[in-house]
């Protein structure tokens, strides 16, 4: 049997592109990510285009795009570069597709990554009843019964949107860049007994956003369970995950493919309709 052609599957994101090249049977063959200046850099920049020169040609493009329509148009071109003419198909949220009914009250007005990565999560847990959470520039909150059904969320600014908010909008507070806030919390944690309360103001501040961040996914987490009367998975994805899901006091999974891996089964329904 003639192996059909891979799909290129792009993650646009607000701080970055990821990407991943797989074939219809799931299978990776290649990934990588993109920061949105490297994208917009000259051609011969080092990194500055993705790892597609000696790969197979896919027989299509998916992308999520929520990083705004100069950044698709940047993408579409360096696609066309590298495959001219290839399909490029821009994803929307629909009330209904692969498994998962869209309970918002305006359908088409959820974010695509948000509808990707709930195709993704209920085809990755399957039977189970989720709770999503994803520490990007801003972290989102999904609701997913098991029976697929997404019956709404919560948008809240990201844990370091809220350092540098902090850090412009008040005279006396630094502005706090993710890295500097990591270290601070890397220190804290090898010593801290009890509460957290800080002794200095960058600590009191890298502390205070990423407990913000943390109280409201515990506290949206046990409602939800209070709320259906289940066991309900959080899982949690993004950037900050990492120094988010460190101060979580309940289970949690980490997964950081969802959206990639819900573009893959858009992809799969969108190649067996053109088949038919």
């Amino acid at each position: 049997m003639t192996q059909r052609a891979p799909y290129l599957l792009i993650d646009a994101g607000n701080s970055r592109i990821k990407w991943a090249l797989v074939q219809p049977d799931g299978t990776q063959l290649a990934s990588g990510a993109l920061a949105h200046d490297e994208l917009a850099g000259p051609p011969a920049r080092p990194g500055a285009q993705p790892a597609w020169t000696d790969r197979p040609a896919p027989c299509g493009a998916w992308l999520s795009n929520v990083a705004g329509a100069e950044v698709g148009t940047r993408i579409a071109a360096l696609v066309d570069a590298h495959w001219p003419r290839l399909p490029l198909a821009t994803i929307s949220a629909s009330a209904r597709q692969c498994g998962v009914t869209n309970c918002y009250a305006t359908p088409h007005s959820l974010g695509s990554d948000r509808w990707a990565g709930m195709i993704g999560a209920h085809a990755t847990f399957p039977g189970e009843h989720l709770l999503l959470a994803t520490f990007g520039t801003a972290t989102t909150l999904e609701a997913l019964r098991a029976d697929g059904a997404f019956i709404g969320g919560l948008i809240a600014p990201g844990w370091a949107l809220m350092m540098r908010s902090l850090g412009e909008h008040t005279a006396q507070l630094p502005a706090l860049d993710a890295a500097h806030a990591r270290s601070l919390l890397d220190a804290a944690d090898a010593t801290r007994r009890g509460p957290f309360f800080a002794t200095d103001t960058p600590r009191s501040l890298s502390a205070g956003c990423t407990l913000a961040q943390a109280g409201l996914i515990e506290r949206m987490w046990r409602d939800l369970q209070d709320e259906w009367q289940v066991a309900v998975r959080l899982v949690v994805s993004g950037g900050a995950a990492d120094a988010v899901a460190s101060a979580l006091k309940v289970p949690h999974t980490r997964h950081d493919s969802l959206v990639l891996s819900g573009l893959a089964l858009i992809a799969a329904e969108d190649a067996a309709r053109q088949r038919v």
